[in-house]
C-alpha cells in the first residue's frame, strides 16, 4: 500500500448473478457499496454504462474520482496479464471482453482485472485465514468451481494468465459426464459447485421415488441452499446429496495436494453456509485419498470472511498494487 497519495480504491466482484462493488480505503474498510445484476446484460458496454452509473453517488461520496487510486476486478476467466475476460462459461459474454479498458476508459483511473477465485484468495492471504500462509489452496464454490493456487507467497498465474481453473479438472470420465458450460463433459464444477448440487437434487428427484421433503418444491426451482436447509432439517436424501457433493471435493483435493503440496485448501462462498454436511465428507474423502506423504498436513479451512466482502476485498487489493 505504500505511499498511496489517494485515500480510495474500488473493488469489483464480478458474479455470474451479481456484481458487487466496493469503495475500499487503506485500512480495508468498504465504505461504500453497490450492487448491478450481471444477469440480463447482453451487451457489455450497457453492462460497465450500467455500472458506472451505479459507481457515481458513491465516488461523489468521498470526494469524486480524484479520491480514488485504482480499480481492481476480480471475474471469471478474468486474466491478469491482458485484462481481458476471456470465454467465460457463466457470463453473459462468451467472447473475449476487454473489461479493464472498458471501465479505465469511462473512470479515467488505472484498472487491473484478475480471476474471481484468485481475488478471493488475495482477500484470504491479506484479510482472512490465509495471513501469513505462503502455500495454499482457495476453492471457491459459487455459480461454478474456481480456484487460486498461492506457492511461496505468490499467486500461480501461469504462462498465459489462466493457471488455476481446477474447477474444470474432469472428475467423471466415464463418456457420461455432466455437460459443463466450458464446452467438455464431467467437471468438477458441474458437480460440487452451488449449481451442481442442485443439479444433483434435480437428478436424485426425477430418477427415483425416493421420500424427501424436496418434493414440495417444483423441480426446475430448487437450489443448493434448499437442499442446505433440508439437510440441516434431517431430511436423509438431502444430506446424501452433500455427502456425494463433499467426497468427490475432498477425493479432488487429494489430488490437488500432489501439485503443490499446500498448508491448507480453503473453502469459500455460499455453498460453505453448508458447514460440517459438506466439511466433514471432504475431510474424511481426503484423508481416505491422500498420498501417505501429504497426509495430516492441510488443513481444511472454511473462509470467515464474508463472501461478497472477500472478493471485493481481495479485488480491491490489486488497486493498491499499481503504482
Amino acid at each position: 500500500m505504500g505511499n498511496t497519495k489517494k485515500p480510495y480504491v474500488i473493488g469489483l466482484d464480478l458474479g455470474g448473478t451479481n456484481s458487487v462493488f466496493g469503495i475500499v480505503d487503506a485500512d480495508a474498510n468498504i465504505v461504500a457499496s453497490t450492487s448491478v445484476k450481471t444477469q440480463g446484460h447482453k451487451d457489455v458496454n450497457d453492462y460497465v454504462d450500467n455500472c458506472c452509473a451505479a459507481l457515481q453517488p458513491l465516488i461523489d461520496n468521498v470526494g469524486g474520482i480524484e479520491k480514488i487510486q485504482a480499480m481492481g476486478i476480480g471475474a471469471p476467466n478474468g486474466n491478469y496479464y491482458t485484462g481481458c475476460i476471456e470465454f467465460a462459461a457463466n457470463l453473459p459474454w462468451k467472447e473475449q471482453v476487454p473489461l479493464a479498458r472498458m471501465f479505465r476508459e469511462r473512470l479515467g483511473v488505472p484498472v487491473v482485472l484478475t480471476n474471481d477465485a484468485n481475488a478471493a484468495a488475495i482477500g484470504e492471504m491479506t484479510y482472512g485465514v490465509a495471513r501469513g500462509m505462503k502455500n495454499f489452496i482457495m476453492i471457491t464454490l459459487g455459480t461454478g468451481v474456481g480456484s487460486g493456487i498461492v506457492v511461496n507467497g505468490q499467486l500461480v498465474y501461469g504462462s498465459d494468465g489462466f493457471a488455476g481453473e481446477l474447477g474444470h479438472v474432469i472428475s467423471v470420465n466415464d463418456g457420461k459426464g455432466r455437460d459443463c458450460g466450458c464446452g467438455r463433459k464431467g467437471c468438477l464444477e458441474t458437480y460440487c459447485s452451488a449449481t451442481g448440487v442442485a443439479r444433483t437434487a434435480k437428478e436424485v428427484i426425477t430418477t427415483s421415488d425416493v421420500p424427501t421433503t424436496l418434493r414440495e418444491i417444483p423441480v426446475e426451482e430448487i437450489t443448493s441452499l434448499d437442499v442446505a436447509l433440508a439437510a440441516q432439517a434431517g431430511d436423509k436424501v438431502a444430506q446424501g446429496i452433500f455427502e456425494f457433493t463433499g467426497r468427490m471435493l475432498g477425493e479432488a483435493c487429494a489430488n490437488f495436494a500432489a501439485f503443490s503440496s499446500p498448508e491448507a485448501f480453503i473453502f469459500f462462498g455460499g455453498l460453505t453456509k453448508a458447514g460440517d454436511l459438506l466439511m466433514e465428507p471432504i475431510r474424511k474423502a481426503y484423508d481416505e485419498n491422500v498420498l501417505r506423504i501429504y497426509k495430516g498436513k492441510a488443513e481444511m479451512l472454511v473462509s470467515k470472511l464474508d463472501d461478497a466482502k472477500a472478493a471485493v476485498l481481495g479485488a480491491s487489493a490489486l488497486g493498491w498494487e499499481i503504482e
